[in-house]
């Protein structure tokens, strides 16, 4: 039986070092200007290995998608109770977060959306969790004064906001800093309750 070392334990498998290799790549040159060959020599295998773990090159773009970070978040740990401001800004802070973590690989899906439709669809996927999720906070956050029309209003109105932000964030920004502080406070504004008239 075969001992490892410390050394082979922690060194990735070659499916990883293919989908790495492939991320780099396709973020770099393009899904469709890289071929498999330059993915298995970045990753330091055999080309044919590159088809036994991935039949079609589609494919690695699939399995690249679903290394994005979890996005769902317990809206318990985020949420102020009173205090949608303050419940969105660390909503977005901890999203902001998890898209640093995989900035490059945010570049390159959005950038393929156009072309790749399991690509299109995931992000689209991941658009319709992001409502939910603002949404819940929302909920979460504030009084049940607040009509579910205007809630769900106001949620997809964050979560356009925020993707849009990250579809840029490649590019070095989504705009102003206070940008999202302002769109934050405009929004925990519109679901306050409104005194009666008298």
């Amino acid at each position: 039986m075969k001992r490892w070392t410390v050394a082979e334990k922690n060194e990735p498998s070659a499916k990883e070092r293919i989908l790495a290799a492939a991320e780099e790549l396709f973020a770099e040159s393009g899904f469709d200007a890289t071929p498999t060959s330059r993915i298995a020599e970045r990753a330091e295998v055999p080309k044919g290995l590159v088809h036994y773990y991935f039949r079609r090159k589609a494919d690695l773009l699939t399995a690249l998608i679903k290394r994005l970070p979890d996005e769902q978040i317990d809206p318990a740990s985020i949420v102020v109770p009173g205090d949608i401001a303050e419940s969105l800004r660390r909503l977005v802070s901890e999203l902001d977060d998890r898209l640093a973590r995989s900035r490059m690989l945010s570049h390159l899906l959005w950038r393929e959306a156009d072309t790749h439709r399991a690509v299109r669809d995931a992000l689209n996927n991941r658009f319709q969790r992001l409502v939910r999720q603002v949404r819940a906070v929302i909920l979460a956050a504030g009084d049940s004064g607040v009509t579910v029309e205007d809630v769900d209003s106001a949620a997809g109105l964050l979560a356009l906001a925020m993707s849009y932000r990250h579809s840029v964030a490649r590019h070095g920004g989504g705009g102003p800093p206070d940008l999202m502080e302002r769109e934050l406070n405009f929004i925990a504004d519109a679901l306050s309750p409104r005194p009666a008239a008298t």
